[in-house]
């Protein structure tokens, strides 16, 4: 089973404006579960004409037909996750494909007819240098490459990589090194005409994930499966993570989940949060509408101490972050916390 999410819900229509198919790899699953996932969601909404449906999918589970079958079923998107064109990089990250099968697959999908599509990229590992590094970009630009997620590498608790960097058979990641490959990633994509409109996201024009940027949006979306999640403005909703109780929980008719109220002030450091993120900024007027005069003009007041150091700048009502800035987003969304 593998998390599922719909976002972007016209709730007065019950129209659903993007699908989104990950959150693990929904790539191996059959077209008659796909299409099973299809029905049942067609029996409770309206799925839009123009829907964005994406599939996350490895390079080593796409070929000619199944990315016939998969558009021949309505997903009109893809994020594939590519992580690197290094082989040594790849196996060090333990990924089953190789370089030139990430290659191969991006032909694929072209010539499969899919023009929207998206690649994930990963900075920082202790193996790839900034010569390296930049190649991996240079390989994605020159095959103009839709949509580029890039992220660094996070190395998460008590999994085989940690343990192993742990007892120092591995290396550990260097976060300055980190920082300066993310800093070339910006000047790179820059020049190269993408818009970083997302800290982690980069997109020739009109090409925006529809469906992530309803996340950093705020809007609603409901989200099926496994570890899901869901939000409808004020109450946030989180499925189990464990498989096996998920499945019988649902075959009880039990929703197996946790959720909170959001109280104002979450909702505003929510605002606060993802919208500085985003390259349209926090607006400070959107702010004042939603939440007070008040909020806006604290948030005004938090702010001059990170223009004084040049890690954010002032567009209109919106205060948006400098490439430095970019840097510290967590830290200065925080600081601007109520």
């Amino acid at each position: 089973m593998t998390p599922f999410f719909s976002t972007d819900i016209d709730a007065a229509n019950n129209f659903i404006q993007t699908i989104y198919l990950g959150g693990g790899t929904p790539s191996i699953i059959s077209i008659d579960d796909i299409n099973n996932i299809f029905s049942a969601l067609r029996q409770k909404f309206i799925i839009s004409a123009d829907a964005e449906i994406t599939l996350e999918a490895n390079p080593d589970d796409i070929n000619p037909a199944v990315l016939a079958q998969w558009k021949s079923i309505g997903i009109n998107r893809l994020s594939v996750g590519i992580q690197s064109f290094v082989d040594e990089e790849l196996i060090w990250m333990n990924r089953a494909h190789t370089a030139a099968e990430s290659i191969n697959c991006i032909e694929e999908i072209r010539a499969s007819g899919f023009d929207n599509f998206s690649i994930d990229l990963i900075y920082g590992s202790p193996l790839l240098s900034n010569e390296e590094w930049e190649r991996n970009l240079s390989i994605a630009i020159e095959k103009k490459i839709p949509h580029i997620a890039a992220y660094a590498l996070t190395i998460e608790p008590k999994t085989p990589l940690d343990k192993m960097i742990r007892l120092h058979k591995k290396a550990a990641v260097d976060a300055d090194k980190q920082a300066e490959q993310f800093l070339l990633l910006m000047q790179w994509m820059e020049k190269a005409g993408y818009e970083h409109y997302e800290i982690s996201n980069f997109a020739l024009p009109g090409n925006r994930s529809r469906h992530n940027s309803s996340y950093w949006q705020g809007k609603k979306y409901y989200g099926f499966g496994p570890s899901a999640h869901s939000f409808d403005g004020q109450k946030r909703q989180w499925n189990i993570a464990n498989n096996p109780p998920y499945i019988q929980s649902i075959q009880n008719d039990i929703i197996p989940c946790e959720a909170e109220i959001l109280t104002p002030t979450q909702q505003l450091n929510e605002y606060i949060m993802t919208s500085l993120r985003t390259m349209e900024g926090l607006d400070v007027a959107v702010a004042a509408r939603r939440f007070g005069d008040n909020f806006s003009k604290q948030i005004e007041s938090a702010s001059l101490k990170w223009i004084a150091t040049n890690k954010l700048y002032k567009k209109g009502d919106a205060y948006i972050l400098t490439n430095e800035g970019k840097l510290l987003a967590d830290g200065i969304a925080a600081d601007l916390f109520f």
